[in-house]
């Protein structure tokens, strides 16, 4: 059971409306690395995560992208709240205005829609957390180019938010990874994942032929 506190994670106050702006900053909202995507793929991964602790990590971590989704979709509504005809025409916001108005809609900023085939659920305890970790890359570079493209005080506030947020959940599931390897070791087998256990047992035959 989620419980939602209502008020956004870091606010938002966008004093300038800027169509243009929200037109691409809307991808880390639906796009191929947003935030729907994460808090999608890691509340699905959980189920099959074999260790209570990543079972933990990735509903903590999926529940917190479900707030960074909010967050951006403030940004998008706050940068297009009052938007003119001409202000849609100047932003080529026109395909975008007919389909949703000015609706805060999950799509790239290619004007793709948001699909399933952005995320991975393997059910494999390492590829999906290698995965993940990927994946925390990606959306870190996606707000990097966002703030190279944006000159918006108001607007850079809340993406260096959401960019270090990022980089801290890259890091927890590193930890994580470490974690299921470590418990792996343990028993000295890797069950879940043959693939990785045949590689590992190539690997230390070649170390010991060296």
């Amino acid at each position: 059971m989620f419980i939602y506190e209502k008020k956004l994670q870091y606010p938002v106050r966008i004093k300038n409306p800027n169509p243009a702006l929200a037109k691409f900053i809307i991808t880390q909202y639906g796009g191929p690395d947003g935030e729907l995507a994460a808090s999608l793929r890691y509340l699905s991964q959980r189920f099959s995560m074999p260790y209570p602790e990543l079972k933990g990590l990735l509903t903590d971590i999926g529940v917190e992208e479900l707030g960074h989704m909010e967050i951006v979709a403030t940004i998008v509504h706050q940068l297009t709240r009052s938007m003119s005809e001409e202000d849609v025409k100047r932003a080529g916001l026109e395909t975008y205005f007919v389909d949703h108005t000015a609706g805060v809609y999950p799509q790239f900023a290619s004007g793709t829609p948001w699909t399933a085939a952005t995320i991975a659920v393997k059910g494999d305890v390492i590829t999906d957390l290698i995965e993940d970790m990927a994946a925390e890359q990606k959306a870190r570079t996606t707000y990097d180019n966002i703030l190279r493209m944006s000159d918006d005080p108001d607007v850079n506030d809340v993406i260096r938010f959401l960019r270090e947020r990022e980089i801290v959940h890259f890091q927890r599931f590193g930890e994580g990874l470490r974690l299921a390897t470590e418990r792996m070791d343990q028993k000295n087998i890797y069950a879940i994942n043959p693939a990785f256990d045949r590689q590992r047992a190539v690997t230390t035959t070649e170390k010991g032929t060296t």
